[in-house]
């Protein structure tokens, strides 16, 4: 007699075997583990930069910090499209683990280095595995939850950004101003202090993370030629970007960088055309109109928005005399922007289907933003720095999600890691030169500017009662201030407005010149064609094709 046997109680984070759809408690179990690994990388981001110059002094190196932030840099921008195009053939899951643990090991070699040059080859190790934290995030997404409905997620996202926007700055000054604790300079723990999230994000990913894969029909080939022309061609081109104003652009070195650069990306894209579908960004994604309007909107929205960001603490430190803890608080409006922009443009997309809108209307509220952030100046108030802060984080809230949303719903279920890892390989792209072409600006221009405002300080009242008290400006210090502006806090307040007033106006300068480029991004996506996002997941149409399948071989 035939006994029935209990089927084995299906994960609490594994889709319906039916449909392949998730339902929303297992999408937040799901949520839990990808939030800790984006905290990750999100954290590591601002937490270093508040602490850089401490790390340096420390190792004897401030000269070659630089170095540092570029290994980083590259490492992480070169693996991003190798983690998507790898998760699509052989399961994310995996790779998330292999990125987190990546990215563990090198914080703790990052702790433990005894020289700048030391610290730069470890972060180049740690940037190996947070090239995958963010690209398989938004894929793993993809996957459980339909275009329409993932907007709705995005909250939670924004909210894990915003948090680490204002822990970084906070955490990264705690413990950069401790001499030691428990043992160790206090610098050290800057980068130990992601070995244990990065150990409980690696628990709950295998705990909660069940996202089936499946096996490509024929077995595919290893985009090796790629992944090396990708590295000849990038690799020049991100040392220029980022050293080469310290070099002189037109110098020996920075032009090698450009013909090694140039020679590299045109036999990646000669590589590519060969290789056809298992190319590690296929050039057919450049024929699909809406995945070519987002991708070329995303460099030109990481320039402006990377170029832009990275201004205001500066603005906030050197202008207004914020310290780096104070300043990350200050940077609240632009994050509060950014997240209600976020959860509300998220709310509408989920209930109506219409995307196409949103990116448009960021776009333009970045140029906005932008251009009154241009009309602040040494002596504008908070408030008022504050206001166009706020109407900058909004139109990147809409410009953000909308656009990853786009191009993983222009394609099929199985190249959402490659669509993923390409929209955000290139808004890495645009951010990196963004920086490299704004920070030019900056510094070419503030020498004169100082000068100028000093010139027209030392003819009022306030000049001539400063220096008849005995305040004094020597000559040097406009020479020192370009490299160290913290001599601006040693000054006299009246000597040292001038120096502000100099900085603020190069900052505006900035600011007009990222205005510009966010105006080619509204113009970019006037070509957006309509977009209808579906309304299934990657997972629940991977599924209906494989009952498909199963029903014609029947």
């Amino acid at each position: 007699m035939a006994t029935n046997t209990p089927a084995a109680p299906r994960s609490s984070s594994r889709p319906s075997d039916a449909t392949g759809e998730y339902s929303h408690a297992q999408i937040l179990t799901i949520l839990t583990g990808l939030m800790l690994g984006m905290f990750l990388g999100a954290l590591d981001q601002t937490i270093v930069s508040t602490s850089i110059r401490t790390i340096a002094d420390d190792l004897d190196g401030l000269s070659v910090q630089a170095w540092v932030t570029t290994s980083y840099l590259i490492a992480s921008t070169l693996t991003t499209p190798i983690y998507g195009k790898l998760g699509d053939l052989y399961g994310r899951k995996r790779l998330f683990l292999i990125a987190i643990s990546i990215f563990v090991a090198g914080s703790a070699l990052c702790s433990f280095a005894t020289s700048m040059y030391q610290l730069a080859a470890f972060r180049a190790f740690q940037g190996l595995g947070a090239g995958g934290l963010f690209t398989l995030v938004l894929a793993i997404i993809g996957d459980i939850v339909s275009p329409r409905e993932r907007a709705r997620y995005s909250g939670y996202f924004m909210a894990m950004f915003g948090t680490s926007s204002v822990l970084g700055p906070v955490i990264g000054g705690f413990f950069a101003g401790r001499a030691e604790l428990l043992g160790m300079a206090g610098w050290r723990w800057v980068f130990l202090v992601n070995v244990p999230v990065g150990v409980l994000a690696l628990v709950v990913v295998v705990r909660t993370l069940h996202v089936h894969h499946a096996r490509p029909a024929r077995a595919p080939r290893i985009d090796w030629w790629g992944a090396a022309t990708l590295v000849l061609g990038l690799v020049p081109l991100l040392t220029v970007a980022e050293q080469g104003r310290q070099w002189g652009w037109g110098s020996g070195r920075s032009l090698v960088c450009f013909v090694l650069g140039a020679v590299g990306v045109l036999a990646f894209v000669a590589v590519e055309r060969a290789m056809g579908d298992d190319a590690l960004i296929p050039l057919r994604l450049f024929r699909n109109r809406a995945a070519a309007v987002t991708i070329a909107a995303s460099v030109i929205v990481g320039a402006a928005m990377f170029g832009g960001i990275m201004l205001l603490p500066l603005y906030m430190q050197i202008v207004h005399g914020a310290s780096p803890t104070a300043s990350g608080f200050l940077m609240l409006p632009l994050v509060v922007g950014i997240m209600v922009a976020s959860i509300s443009s998220g709310r509408l997309i989920a209930r109506t289907g219409r995307v196409r809108p949103f990116p448009i209307v960021g776009s333009v509220l970045i140029v906005v933003g932008l251009g009154l952030l241009s009309l602040t100046g040494a002596d504008t108030a908070l408030p008022l720095v504050m206001l166009p802060m706020l109407v900058l984080g909004y139109g990147l809230g809409n410009c953000m999600q909308p656009l990853m949303l786009i191009v993983q719903n222009a394609v099929s279920p199985t190249e959402i890691g490659v669509a993923t890892s390409a929209a955000t390989f290139f808004r890495q792209i645009g951010g990196t030169l963004g920086v490299a072409v704004f920070l030019s600006v900056l510094f070419s221009t503030v020498g004169e500017s100082i000068r100028t405002a000093i010139a027209q300080a030392s003819v009022t009242p306030q000049w001539r009662e400063a220096l008849a008290g005995g305040a004094r400006l020597d000559p040097s210090v406009l020479a020192r201030v370009k490299d160290d502006s913290s001599v601006i806090d040693t000054l006299d307040p009246v000597i040292a407005h001038p120096f502000k007033v100099g900085f603020a106006e190069s900052m505006d300068t900035v600011f007009l010149l990222a205005a510009g480029v966010a105006v080619l991004a509204v113009v970019v996506l006037q070509l957006m064609p309509a977009v209808r996002l579906r309304e299934t997941s990657a997972s629940a149409e991977r599924a209906a094709a494989a009952d498909a399948g199963d029903a014609r071989d029947a």
